[in-house]
């Protein structure tokens, strides 16, 4: 993947603790063209790599806009792009990838959870540019706090989105079963927001009778995990055959850098799959919101940001 050098073409405060930024390319040529539901990678003003999903490029050709939340844990992330991050700078920016696709579907629901708009509208912009049937919830916790709010209501998507506000009337919150439908008839539902929310719409998506397959999510951010009864196991590298220890307080990412074998990684949450690696032999304590539980099942991959080894030895194709 070739990394970008673009500028802050525009800043907006567009909520309660949510800027968006408008990006074009320090060279003026043309930025990659994505599709619905793709991401970029952002070298962060504070030296971190986050993934930030694409909004539409309608609203500014050839440019790219994404859009932050400052989260109260950040690690230095999202704040130093709400405080540092000015119109004019230069950041470095990695080429779109995609991976939450639209699927081809007879009816499509996108369900969004705060910030988790963000790869929805993109998706809403291209379902509704294609005269596809489809619905777009977005739930937040009040207007002030929802973002693109003004923007979706003044579009041509506006008879297609509805809003919940948690802090609104009863009789305009999200009622799972009317928003979804029906599983039979071929609906597919994408979800996107805090981990609690998508458990929820899961949950009563499963219910309802729709199936893996009708069901698409992605993920900010995991969940924090309990790490008390975590042990030490060993590593070893196929192609030499060191072993690397790795104790209970580190990660597989930490103990080999600390030997000179350095892995890629982005999110070190196992959220975007950069860090991923195969396993030849052992079998892996998965801890990512990437595979899904068939591919986690092979225990041939794995995503040593965060993932541990279930035995006492991981033998990776390094």
């Amino acid at each position: 993947m070739t990394d970008i050098q673009v500028c802050v073409h525009r800043k907006l405060l567009e909520a309660q603790d949510i800027f968006s930024f408008e990006l074009a390319r320090v060279d003026g040529q043309a930025l990659p063209r994505f599709s619905a539901g793709s991401h970029i990678d952002v070298h962060t003003p504070a030296g971190h790599v986050r993934q930030y999903s694409l909004l539409d490029n309608a609203h500014t050709p050839g440019h790219y806009r994404i859009a932050v939340l400052r989260d109260p844990d950040s690690r230095g992330g999202s704040a130093s792009m709400h405080a540092q991050l000015q119109e004019g700078d230069i950041l470095t920016i990695g080429e779109p990838r995609n991976h939450f696709p639209l699927k081809d579907a007879a009816r499509t629901v996108l369900v969004a959870g705060g910030i988790g708009i963000t790869p929805l509208i993109c998706m809403a912009q291209h379902l509704g540019a294609q005269g596809a049937d489809f619905e777009l919830h977005y739930c937040s916790r009040s207007p002030t706090r929802t973002a693109f709010r003004e923007e979706i209501a003044s579009s041509a998507l506006r008879e297609r989105v509805h809003f919940h506000f948690d802090d609104g009337p009863a009789d305009q919150k999200l009622q799972l079963p009317s928003a979804l439908g029906s599983a039979v008839d071929g609906t597919h539902v994408y979800v996107c927001g805090p981990a609690g929310f998508i458990d929820w719409v899961l949950q009563g998506a499963r219910a309802l009778g729709f199936t893996a397959e009708q069901l698409h999510v992605e993920h900010f951010g995991a969940a924090v995990q309990d790490t008390s009864g975590d042990t030490g196991f060993i590593v070893r590298i196929a192609s030499t055959g060191q072993e690397v220890v790795v104790p209970a307080e580190q990660t597989v990412v930490q103990a080999l850098s600390e030997h000179g074998i350095e892995i890629l990684t982005s999110c070190e949450q196992g959220v975007c799959g950069t860090c991923i690696t195969r396993v030849l032999e052992g079998q892996c304590d998965h801890r990512d919101l990437f595979f899904t539980e068939e591919e986690k099942a092979r225990h041939d991959q794995f995503t040593p940001c965060c993932s541990r080894a279930l035995g006492r030895l991981l033998i990776l194709d390094l």
